[in-house]
């Protein structure tokens, strides 16, 4: 059992997490030069415009299975569809989404996870309010029939977006709808099984090390007014 930590799928025992994680800004960077007409791409290049090592990029797209030719780089295009199909991007997988409030809104209209291969083909909630709605063309499901959905349509992945007390109890139920794979926007600490792939979207902790590092580029004015010495003169 795993209790809160991100569990990742057998890839990661070809690829590091840091890898997995700077694959979609090599995806992201390639994509602009394939805008531009380039045909060809370098590591120097690429590590250059990331502000990364090359040899650390050399090591990364290496786990893709793609090899380069010396003082031409990589092609492009190649390159691409080998990053997409080591991430399984070109694959497309459908999804659950549950928890239609703000933060599952935005999720349903953000358009880069369907080109991504997420493709989330229903949501649920228990706001009666909700279902039997559309929320970004997608339609909003009782709560009850998740876990029979699951089972018949073969759904392998759950997106968690509900309020976090409720977070269990929703994972419970997914994992005995057959799901493999839960990615959980909550706060909650959740218990998979080990054989259900687990990533926490930690937008709290990423949200305070922004916090915290913009603070330490600021200063208080009365902390250091406070600490300055006060001369009287009589």
């Amino acid at each position: 059992m795993v209790n809160g930590d991100n569990k990742t799928s057998d890839r990661s025992n070809i690829a590091p997490v840091p890898t997995l994680r700077r694959l979609p800004r090599y995806l992201e960077y390639l994509k602009g030069l394939r805008v531009h007409g380039d045909a060809h791409v370098s590591c120097t290049q690429i590590a250059g415009a990331l502000d990364l090592v090359p040899t650390q990029v050399r090591k990364d797209l290496a786990c893709t299975g793609i090899v380069g030719k010396p003082k031409k780089g990589y092609p492009v295009f190649a390159l691409m569809s080998s990053i997409e199909n080591f991430l399984g991007w070109n694959d497309p997988r459908d999804a659950f989404l549950i928890g239609a409030g703000a933060l599952g809104t935005a999720i349903l209209g953000y358009e880069s996870f369907r080109s991504n291969g997420l493709n989330i083909v229903a949501a649920f909630d228990t706001d009666t309010s909700k279902i039997g709605t559309k929320v970004r063309g997608v339609e909003v499901l009782a709560l009850d029939k998740l876990e029979d959905l699951c089972r018949r349509m073969k759904i392998l992945i759950g997106v968690l977006t509900m309020p976090a007390h409720y977070a269990q109890a929703v994972t419970d139920m997914l994992v005995r709808g057959g799901i493999k794979a839960i990615w959980n926007f909550t706060t909650a600490r959740l218990v998979v099984p080990d054989e259900v792939v687990l990533e926490n979207a930690q937008l709290a902790s990423s949200f305070a090390v922004l916090s915290s590092k913009l603070r330490s580029t600021m200063h208080d004015p009365l902390e250091e007014e406070s600490s300055e010495e006060v001369f009287v003169s009589n």
